[in-house]
């Protein structure tokens, strides 16, 4: 074991996978030379040179459909987009090509590819550096999308993508970059696609998160227990596929639930979430799903942490959910 920050885990991922594979190769702006915006590939140029860690213009287009061309020749191409809110250009290229050249090909042309990229608030980075879109690419069928809350699972979570044969958009809480340390295995400990966290125990209600909302919502569940509710709170780490028997597990236990995401709330994940249960544990819920989110409004600068939800909403959403049922 070694005790990491997040961004250490994930540069320690992509060096242990590149070691192992040699078809796994980096491409993305800035990540050779400087090694990435927030350090994430620092050091792996040096070690693997620039046929394999390679810096690309600025061009998010031109990263993922040359991600795109290089795994249609066998390779495992890791590309970064240097934040979410980037990747825009790159779209047509992501839900046009990149997830449909599998079910196109009938399966003969996998399209190997990791595309990763930090998201969300928590750094100041004002509208165009602080979104969480991941919606968007949860409701492109032929796509995985991952989002580790810890080191141990930035990992294992980012080894079993790149050992995917899925294209998989890697999602990295950039807030909890250096704000999260936590022990690591060394060696291969993949963590599987598809199967969600119990964070903590609980009887009286489900918190629902992941990402950056996972120390918030602990947070939360340790003063509710104080308060005397028992919360049990659920990582989901992969949202495509989701882990639907342990979200609808964890509800038939406690009967009430609260999703967090800091996304806008409106079409946002929890309203997936919200209609899972209604479709499939309808009968065990004593009181409707709340959700705590972000607001509908562009990302502000000023008032960055009003608009992220924190410990406190999440426990008057606790409180209002334990009070109507």
């Amino acid at each position: 074991m070694t005790e990491l920050t997040l961004v250490q885990a994930v540069n320690r991922a992509l060096g242990d996978a590149m070691r192992t594979d040699p078809d796994v190769l980096l491409l993305g702006e800035d990540i050779g030379v400087n090694g990435g915006v927030f350090r994430a590939t620092d050091g792996l140029l040096k070690e693997f040179g620039a046929d394999r860690v390679i810096d690309t213009p600025l061009s998010e287009t031109g990263i993922v459909g040359a991600a795109v061309g290089m795994a249609l020749y066998g390779l495992k191409p890791v590309a970064e987009i240097q934040f979410l809110d980037f990747i825009y250009p790159a779209f047509d290229q992501i839900v046009s090509e990149l997830a449909k050249m599998r079910y196109r090909s009938g399966g003969q042309f996998p399209c190997h590819v990791v595309v990763r990229t930090p998201y969300g608030g928590g750094i100041k980075g004002g509208l165009y550096h602080s979104q969480s879109t991941e919606a968007y690419f949860c409701h492109t069928a032929g796509l995985k999308v991952v989002i580790p809350s810890t080191p141990a699972d930035a990992k294992g979570l980012l080894l079993s993508a790149i050992a995917d044969d899925d294209p998989v958009i890697f999602l990295e809480p950039k807030r909890l970059y250096r704000s999260v340390i936590g022990e690591v295995p060394d060696g291969d400990p993949k963590v599987p696609l598809g199967k969600a966290r119990v964070v903590r125990e609980g009887t009286d209600l489900s918190l629902i998160a992941y990402g950056a909302m996972i120390p918030a919502a602990t947070e939360a569940a340790t003063a509710l227990e104080a308060e005397g509710i028992s919360a049990e709170l659920l990582d989901l780490r992969t949202l495509v596929p989701l882990d639907e028997r342990a979200v609808v597990a964890s509800v038939e236990k406690t009967g009430r639930a609260v999703a967090v995401h800091e996304a806008a709330r409106f079409c946002g994940f929890g309203a997936e979430v919200a209609a899972l249960l209604a479709e499939k544990a309808f009968f065990s819920l004593k009181a409707p799903v709340v959700r705590v989110t972000g607001y509908d409004t562009p990302f502000p600068y000023a008032l960055e942490q009003v608009y992220l939800p924190d410990a406190h909403r999440i426990q008057a959403a606790a409180r209002a959910t334990m009070r109507a049922g």
